[in-house]
């Protein structure tokens, strides 16, 4: 009786994994959107090819490296075993283990389904980059910089955090993340500033006079539809770090997840909505959608344990942060067209120590420092990626190029052809 009850749980932990992980493999496609609808129409297709190759590589890099270097779990040339291909031997190791914990922790069992779980997560923190350096980066260099970012940038940084690995040999970090607003979004976020940093403003975004030259986005419904599916997929993002589903404690921690992730989300929305009115007078839609994206991104640190009231204000700070965030880079001339840096970065940061409002494990010192070695290290080894690849191929279109728009040059074909003037 004992091993089918394991046998049961083993097979509800796994596909909910599975799901969970389908669903932040779907939040590629919200990227996709999102992006492309914040996008002038003529850098529409080499802004789709971005996300849909990003996503390969990551799957790819991670395959080959990235999952040895985070959790010494090589499967590229092994696979994974699996509890049907183990001897009887090992099968009743891993039951006396399940009877002895009371079924409490199965997950190290289940090595592929942790494997694409994980492995949707880095393609997640490599599309974050590719909408802040939207409309005048050479496709190719993009695509290297996904190489290194997801095989070797994002693993190590994970390796100290979520596998709890001592940083270069020198300390260890006392820093709560549940589902990696530090360790995936700002994450994203700094290799994002350190891209913008060396690529430099869109032709035309900042005037001589220090104003700003608003250039707004060529499909706002697409721009919306890329935020619904990103909040349904946030639902596995955060719901699927529980890592498991069975028992009834765990079950309705992953109900409280659920209901805390979308009360965040509203909040977030209504937050930048208020700010938005306030500050410019009008209803801006591209402020509401990010605005629901920071409040995802905000609890996304610990979504478990606050009340559904403490999520939503959680949410809407980080709704109110992303506005006055987006207006300030731009006042510092750090051209973002998507705000990614504002969403994933600063709002990410904000949810890295709102985890101290609810749990009582957590430190401000070992959330700072935990922070502080996620940001530096990304920066600077992102920093160092991209002035390579400037010295070697190059980062940045032409002029003509950028006026003609990335999609002739870099795809040879556009997304509107039916719009063109003939």
């Amino acid at each position: 009786m004992q091993d089918q009850i394991f046998e049961l749980q083993y097979a509800m932990d796994t596909f909910y994994f599975l799901i969970c992980g389908a669903l932040v493999m779907w939040m590629a496609a919200g990227f996709a959107m999102l992006e492309a609808g914040l996008v002038r129409s003529k850098n529409t297709t080499e802004i789709l090819t971005k996300n849909v190759a990003l996503f390969a590589i990551a799957c790819t890099m991670y395959l080959v490296c990235g999952y040895q270097i985070m959790y010494d779990g090589g499967i590229f040339l092994s696979g994974i075993t699996t509890v049907a291909e183990m001897d009887d031997a090992a099968v009743a190791e891993i039951l006396a283990a399940s009877n002895e914990a009371g079924f409490a922790d199965m997950g190290e069992y289940s090595g592929a389904s942790d494997f694409f779980f994980q492995v949707v997560f880095v393609a997640t923190a490599m599309s974050i980059v590719s909408g802040a350096v939207a409309e005048r980066m050479k496709l190719w260099a993009f695509l290297a910089f996904a190489v290194v970012m997801t095989g070797f940038i994002y693993p190590m940084e994970g390796s100290w955090t979520w596998n709890g690995d001592s940083v270069f040999g020198l300390y260890s970090l006392d820093y709560y993340d549940y589902a990696g607003s530090g360790i995936v979004h700002l994450a994203g976020a700094a290799a994002a500033l350190a891209g913008v940093l060396v690529l430099g403003p869109r032709k035309g975004k900042y005037k001589a006079d220090g104003s700003v030259n608003a250039l707004p986005g060529a499909n706002l419904p697409l721009a919306t539809l890329g935020t619904f599916i990103l909040w349904l997929g946030w639902f596995g993002f955060n719901g699927g770090s529980t890592l498991k589903l069975g028992g009834i404690g765990v079950a309705n921690e992953v109900a409280n997840v659920f209901l805390n992730t979308n009360a965040a989300a509203a909040g977030g929305l209504i937050g930048a909505l208020i700010v938005a009115r306030i500050m410019f007078g009008k209803a801006d839609l591209t402020m509401a959608l990010n605005g629901a994206l920071a409040g995802l991104v905000a609890i996304t640190a610990e979504p478990a344990d606050p009340t559904p009231l403490l999520s939503t204000i959680i949410g809407a700070v980080g709704g109110a942060i992303v506005v006055f965030s987006i207006v300030t880079l731009d006042k510092l001339k750090i051209d973002d067209p998507v705000g990614a840096i504002s969403v994933h970065g600063v709002v990410g940061i904000w949810g890295i120590f709102a985890v101290l409002l609810s749990d009582p494990d957590a430190s401000f010192g070992g959330q700072l420092i935990g922070m502080l070695t996620i940001f530096i290290w990304v920066f600077a080894t992102s920093m160092i990626v991209w002035f390579a690849l400037k010295a070697i191929m190059g980062i940045r279109v032409s002029e003509e190029e950028e006026d003609e728009g990335v999609d002739l040059s870099e795809c040879g074909m556009e997304a509107y052809p039916e719009f063109v003037s003939q």
